[in-house]
């Protein structure tokens, strides 16, 4: 199991945009997708400011999950929606990481997260 940590800052005055975007559509096709999400939240101390993490099998299906996710047409209208009075995202990080040998527990639950 790899997990992928997500991490993005809104353009100023965005931030609300932002995070409609990923409840409101998001979320939805991370899961038509087969992504598997371990967790979201905001910073407490900037509310631009969005960390989640995804669960993937190995780095085979992250690849494959995200090429879909691109190339679907939902995302696609869904992100150009979102961006018809400009960019909502300044900023965005994104690091695979690996289990360390010395934490035995999975992380993300057989049901998905949830």
């Amino acid at each position: 199991m790899i997990y992928e940590l997500r991490e993005y800052v809104a353009v100023p005055g965005r931030a609300d945009a932002l995070h409609a975007r990923f409840a409101d559509h998001t979320l939805g096709l991370f899961a038509r997708h087969g992504m598997r999400v371990a967790g979201f939240w905001t910073d407490r101390a900037d509310r631009d400011r969005v960390v989640y993490l995804l669960a993937f099998p190995d780095a085979d299906a992250q690849r494959a999950a995200w090429a879909a996710f691109q190339a679907d047409p939902d995302w696609q209208r869904v992100k150009a929606a979102s961006e018809a009075d400009g960019k909502i995202v300044a900023e965005m990080h994104s690091r695979t990481l690996d289990r360390a040998p010395y934490w035995p527990h999975e992380t993300v639950s057989s049901e998905g997260g949830r």
